[in-house]
């Protein structure tokens, strides 16, 4: 069981590290570590400090592993009034997905900036598209407009 859970996180850790466009070497560099130790990770050989874990999420811009909410959560939704403004976030993939899910609460147009292009976005975008959203990449920035039905 031990090692099943290794590569699966090394697979993830293999699989982020691709799409930043990282080499192994690159990626040791911004850790502080060696390629073979990369490596090893990659392949599920290398045990994982959780510090270590969240050294290679912050490199890569993703999170490897998510620790949740303690305790529930509970929200009320009051309609009627007008969204309007901007926010700052993070530019993660779960930032952007969570930003594009919520689009849905606008009536009009929606502008994201610096949406990373990445498969969890572009199959979100694809279920949007699905229910009649229309959504064009304005620039080389990755800013994305969203418009609802």
């Amino acid at each position: 069981m031990r090692e099943d859970y290794l590569t699966r996180i090394g697979t993830l850790i293999r699989d982020a590290r691709k799409h930043s466009g990282y080499t192994q070497t690159q990626l040791a560099d911004v850790l502080g570590t060696s390629q073979s130790a990369v490596n090893r990770i990659e392949r599920g050989h290398q045990n994982l400090s959780l510090e270590m874990l969240a050294r290679i999420g912050e490199a890569l811009d993703s999170e490897i592993v998510s620790l949740g909410i303690s305790g529930p959560m509970h929200l009320r939704v009051a309609g009627g009034t007008t969204l309007s403004g901007s926010i700052d976030v993070k530019s993660s993939k779960n930032a952007g997905v969570a930003l594009l899910c919520a689009s849905l609460l606008n009536k009009g147009r929606t502008t994201l900036r610096r949406v990373a292009r990445i498969e969890e976005v572009h199959r979100i975008l694809e279920v949007l598209g699905s229910i009649g959203v229309k959504s064009t990449w304005l620039n080389n920035d990755n800013d994305l407009e969203l418009i609802p039905p």
